[in-house]
């Protein structure tokens, strides 16, 4: 191994104010306060091997085997998706063309994907698996997790697992996404295949169990069923909760000690307050209201709540066909009421904390050696110059690949 400094970083964004500016006010996301995001100035960064080694003011930076200049720019944590599909085959061109011109979204649209995939040979989803994954890396995603969901038998589902666990730690079954159209009449009996034949033949190729809590999916019962024998079976439980009504999804994840609970969109105080008293992330995927025309989820009041929140793409082919974390952050400052500061922070210490990691979405000793640099003098930029391709480099594990 060998180690490398980069220097003359205008603005490091570290996620930890014990080494920079800015202290968090009340709530674990760090509303408020000066910054959340634990800024150095003039600073550098020691990799080694595939850890950050040493953080600090450029000209105290120790001497290392390689140097790179990074010119002034801006260096972050690279971003954290903790949120997405892309085990998938098929286009919904016409159905986004149709939704933007008046038709509403339903979960319905997820049947025309499943028929697409199911078709799918295993080398056509790998390929774009890692299509998709290559485009994230190069907007800055450096952990990103993603779902089955889209295949719905036994078969269908482990292969989409089996295929992602090749390119990505964070793997999660999503047998309980819809009920599939071969068992419309029978709800109970695909309910009784997802929490048995499928777990047992999903659980070794997956860290997480989700479910589509919602009108038109699976009803709070039957979404308890599913998550609790996930559970059993060693899968910590995700939720897709309140995206298109309220519903019983929020408090079903703070109840089981969900690592998530994502959307978000539609919640009562007591859902608010639910997330605040318990260790699960609201994780806020405003791609989805972009694409769908849905009302934005309101980050302003879960901050100020003290609930922790994290951004996410939701990338999929019908809702939110977005691998942009950067886009996400614009939607968020500019609709849902978070700071600059707060969603950068979401997109990557708040992604960690929704896969329960530790060792990625910040710049401290000993993390992970995943960072971006951006062509910018600030993270604000993100946010600032929304749709402007700021990122420059992206290292993975201490190792450039951008």
């Amino acid at each position: 191994m060998s180690s490398t400094v980069i220097t003359n970083i205008a603005t490091l964004v570290t996620n930890d104010p014990s080494l920079g500016r800015g202290l968090p006010r009340s709530g674990a996301s760090g509303s408020g306060g000066d910054s959340p995001l634990g800024l150095v100035q003039d600073a550098a960064v020691v990799i080694d091997g595939d850890r950050i080694a040493w953080i600090g003011e450029s000209r105290k930076a120790p001497a290392t085997d390689n140097r790179v200049d990074a010119g002034g720019r801006t260096v972050i944590p690279g971003f954290v998706d903790s949120h997405s599909h892309l085990v998938f085959a098929g286009d919904r061109t016409e159905e986004f063309n149709a939704r933007m011109s008046g038709r509403p979204y339903s979960a319905g649209g997820i049947r025309t994907t499943v028929a697409a995939t199911r078709a799918a040979t295993d080398a056509e989803l790998e390929a774009n698996l890692t299509r998709y994954l290559a485009e994230a890396l190069r907007q800055g995603t450096t952990t990103l997790e993603t779902k089955s969901g889209y295949g719905l038998t036994v078969a269908d589902e482990a292969r989409a697992l089996r295929i992602a666990a090749r390119h990505t730690d964070e793997v999660t079954y999503l047998g309980a996404h819809i009920v599939p159209p071969d068992y419309a009449e029978d709800p109970a009996a695909y309910v009784e295949l997802v929490t048995g034949e499928m777990l047992r033949a999903c659980a070794p190729h997956a860290r997480w169990i989700d479910v589509f809590c919602e009108k038109g999916a699976f009803d709070g019962d039957q979404a308890r069923a599913i998550l609790t024998a996930g559970k059993a079976r060693g899968l910590h439980p995700r939720v897709h909760a309140n995206q298109l009504t309220h519903g019983p999804g929020v408090q079903l994840a703070v109840e089981l000690d969900a690592a998530s609970a994502d959307h978000c969109t539609h919640l009562t105080d007591a859902d608010v307050d639910a997330l605040a008293g318990g260790d699960t992330v609201a994780t806020l995927l405003p791609g989805a209201e972009f694409s769908t025309r849905a009302p934005w989820p309101n980050a302003r009041r879960l901050l100020d709540a003290g609930v922790t929140v994290a951004l996410s793409t939701d990338c999929n082919p019908g809702s939110s066909f977005t691998s942009s974390m950067p886009f996400c952050i614009a939607l968020a400052v500019r609709d849902m009421g978070m700071t600059p500061d707060e969603a950068v922070w979401a997109a990557t210490a708040g992604g960690a904390r929704a896969l329960r990691r530790d060792d990625v979405g910040r710049l401290t000793p000993g993390a992970r050696a995943d960072l971006v640099v951006l062509d910018a003098p600030s993270h604000v930029h993100l946010a600032y110059r929304p749709g402007v391709p700021l990122v420059a480099q992206v290292w993975r594990k201490g190792v450039r690949e951008v």
